[in-house]
Order: structure tokens, then C-alpha cells, then sequence
């Protein structure tokens, strides 16, 4: 005999009811997934700090109702309140009792981007306490031991940055399921501080679209000048002077043509707290005096908020690190990259984005020339640039949606 229609819906409505006391009796009640996220390594590089934010919006973009806990490193230096700002739903795992219960709720651990396998005890740990899956997201990878093979093999994914890391593991013979490129967390970082970006370059005369942003480095981070107790690595050390000079030398090159022959100014900025005294040393202090009075340079370190938001209204990016370049590239503006043997293969990201005219290795460069040349050419064609960027991001942005869908294939429904 048919239902009637309130008969049918008032059955339907039972049981609906009865199903759910039976998944809330088996601790299965309807909840958002629950992932904890490994990052957030240190706060001396804007790079570092931008990698978490960047994942963090990945996940509540691509995952509806996601519950995003942060496993941090570091956090300090401002870097915390910048978090809850921009994402005040997110819960940070600072103490152990919170980790300890971040171990019992969440349902997937995620290590993020980061120059290797950073968290490699920590996702161990996670491994033998919990029995969860996890996952990889957005690392280099030029080595390994057996521990960090077994953490591979056991993913349920790892995504590398760069292809050349890719190539690595396959040739290692590594068997996780799911392999492949997966674009730099930092790509994602669109957190903002556009009052204080606005003040300085007001403060300084820097014209929207009328400046270009330099960012220095030396071959090894001299990690001895910022954090406490670090003795001097002189080998390191022997290498950054001896090489400093030519480096920065081919950058001088392309700064001075760019200035005279446009007439607009440069901002010497930092990616990291050594930068601002290595770009004054080897930078501002050796250009010629005209071109010394069209360069700025920032002599406070800052938050990637505020340098995203600087990013945004220059012309472009000149960078002998590599995260300032994605950062702007993420954000819509053009960004060189000048890499060199002794850094990560990271590096590779331009190529395999489709930017690779754009990034240089100076130790083959013999010169300045060629930096200078595609400089100059960003300066006469600017849309165009932003053109070629739009298009790198939308590789990006693809590779970004097919490895949140792998993630929430990983999650409970």
C-alpha cells in the first residue's frame, strides 16, 4: 500500500533521528574534518613565516568547514597575532597539552612547505601515537635516510615544489601513492597590511607601479649574525666573502641601468634579518650617487603582510631569494629570480611555472647584462609582465586545486 506523503515524511524524520543517535553513540557525529598542520618553522625569514598562512588558505578555501590546527615552531615576533588577524578560526597547538589533544582530534596530519622534510621526529611521532593518516605538502627533496624513506613511503601524498625533487624521489625509488608537483605554500599567502605598506612608501616617495624592489642575500644565511649563541660557521663564511662581491656586483649592474634609464626609484628591502645590512654594505653604499638618491632602503625588518601589500604596488621584483618572488608572483606582480649552487633546487619553480627567462644563475652569469635586459624590458612592457604572471598563476592555481582534492579524498565525509 502507498504512503501517504506526511506518513513518508514523518518515517523519513525517524529515521534520520535513529541514525543519528547510533553515529553520535559511536562518536561519528556529523563534525568538520579536523587537520593539523606541521609548519611554521621561524620568524627570521618572511619566507618561513609566509609558508603556514599560504597552506592555511588553501585549506578554508578548498575544503568547506575545515577545522585547521597549527603545530608551530615559531610564532613569535609578531607573527601570532598576524595568524589570528587574518584567520581567527584557526586553533594553535603552542603547549604540549594542546598538541596532546590535536594528536586525539584531528584526523590528518599535514607537514608543510618547507626546504625538506622539516617535521621528519614530529611526523614520526604522529605516525607511532596515532596511527593517522598525513601527508606532505610543498618541500625539496635532495636527500635522504631510512626514517625519512619509511615517513615517505607511509603518505598517503607528498608534493614537491620543484620538479628536480620529483625526479629525485622517483629515481630514489620512493613508493608513496601519490607523487607530484605541488606549488610552495607561499604561493596561497595573501594576508595584507596595506596602511602600514601605504605609510612607508608615501613616506619615502614610492609611486605605485614606479618602483622596483631589490632583495639581497649572501650565499649562506649568517645565521651566527641573528640567532643567540650560534657560533660562526667559518666556512660558510669564507664563501659569502668571497663570493659577495660578484653576486651582488651583476645586481649594482641592473640597478644602476634601471634607474638611469627610467627614471624611477629602488627599494632595498629584506627577506630575512641579515638582508638589510648586506643590502646597504653591498648595494646602496656602492652605487654611484645618482642612483644612490633614487634608492631607498629599508633598514627595519618587517612581516610578510606588510611586504606583500609593498609587493602588490611595485613594478617588479628583483630577488636573490627565492620567496619574495612567490609571494609577489601570487599576489599579480612580476619577480626575477637570481639563484646560485649553494641554495636549494627551489630555484626551479620559475621553470616549472613557465617563468624560467626569469630566473638566473649567477654563477653562470658572467655579467649583469642579461639581468638587466629582462629588468628593462618588465619596465617597457608592464602589462605585459603582469600578463605572463596571470598565466603562470593559473598553472599554479590549478596544481593548487588538484592537491587540496587529494587531501580531502584523505578526510572523513
Amino acid at each position: 500500500m502507498t504512503l501517504h506523503r506526511r506518513q513518508f515524511l514523518a518515517q523519513l524524520t525517524g529515521l534520520c533521528a535513529s541514525l543519528g543517535l547510533s553515529r553520535l553513540a559511536d562518536g561519528q557525529q556529523d563534525r568538520p574534518p579536523r587537520i593539523l598542520l606541521r609548519s611554521s618553522w621561524q620568524t627570521v625569514n618572511i619566507g618561513d613565516v609566509a609558508h603556514s598562512p599560504g597552506v592555511m588558505r588553501l585549506l578554508y578555501d578548498h575544503i568547506p568547514d575545515v577545522e585547521v590546527t597549527l603545530w608551530p615552531g615559531n610564532i613569535g615576533n609578531g607573527v601570532e597575532e598576524m595568524l589570528r588577524r587574518n584567520f581567527p578560526e584557526l586553533i594553535i597547538a603552542n603547549t604540549a597539552a594542546k598538541r596532546a589533544d590535536a594528536f586525539e582530534r584531528c584526523d590528518f596530519l599535514l607537514h608543510g612547505s618547507g626546504p625538506y622534510l622539516v617535521a621528519q621526529k614530529h611526523v614520526a611521532e604522529w605516525r607511532e601515537k596515532t596511527g593517522k593518516p598525513y601527508g606532505i605538502y610543498g618541500i625539496t627533496l635532495s636527500r635522504l635516510d631510512d626514517q625519512s624513506r619509511s615517513l615517505i613511503n607511509d603518505a598517503r601524498f607528498i608534493y614537491f615544489r620543484d620538479t628536480i625533487s620529483l625526479a629525485f624521489a622517483k629515481e630514489a625509488g620512493l613508493t608513496c601513492p601519490v607523487m607530484g608537483f605541488g606549488p610552495d605554500g607561499a604561493f596561497a599567502m595573501d594576508c595584507r597590511n596595506d596602511a602600514a605598506a601605504v605609510e612607508f612608501l608615501e613616506q619615502h616617495k614610492l609611486e605605485d607601479g614606479r618602483f622596483l624592489v631589490v632583495i639581497p642575500r649572501l650565499r649562506y644565511t649568517p645565521y651566527w649574525r641573528i640567532k643567540k649563541n650560534r657560533p660562526i660557521n667559518e666556512d660558510r663564511h669564507a664563501v659569502n666573502e668571497k663570493l659577495k662581491e660578484s653576486d651582488h656586483g651583476k645586481i649594482r649592474e641592473a640597478v644602476i641601468a634601471f634607474v638611469r634609464q627610467t627614471g624611477m626609484k629602488v627599494l632595498l628591502c629584506p627577506e630575512d634579518e641579515t638582508h638589510m645590512q648586506i643590502g646597504r654594505e653591498m648595494i646602496l653604499e656602492r652605487l654611484p650617487e645618482d642612483v644612490r638618491k633614487q634608492t631607498v632602503w629599508r633598514e627595519d625588518f618587517w612581516l610578510p603582510d606588510e611586504a606583500i601589500s609593498t609587493y602588490r604596488r611595485a613594478l617588479a621584483l628583483l630577488s636573490m631569494d627565492m620567496h619574495s618572488p612567490i609571494m609577489a608572483v601570487g599576489n599579480g606582480t612580476p619577480a626575477i629570480h637570481c639563484r646560485f649552487e649553494e641554495q636549494t633546487s627551489k630555484g626551479q619553480m620559475w621553470n616549472d611555472i613557465g617563468l624560467g627567462d626569469w630566473l638566473f644563475d649567477l654563477d653562470e652569469e658572467q655579467d649583469g647584462s642579461n639581468i638587466t635586459r629582462e629588468v628593462l624590458k618588465i619596465a617597457a612592457a608592464p602589462q605585459m609582465a603582469r600578463a605572463r604572471v596571470a598565466e603562470a598563476m593559473q598553472f599554479v592555481h590549478q596544481r593548487q586545486q588538484a592537491t587540496m582534492v587529494t587531501l580531502r579524498d584523505q578526510l572523513p565525509t
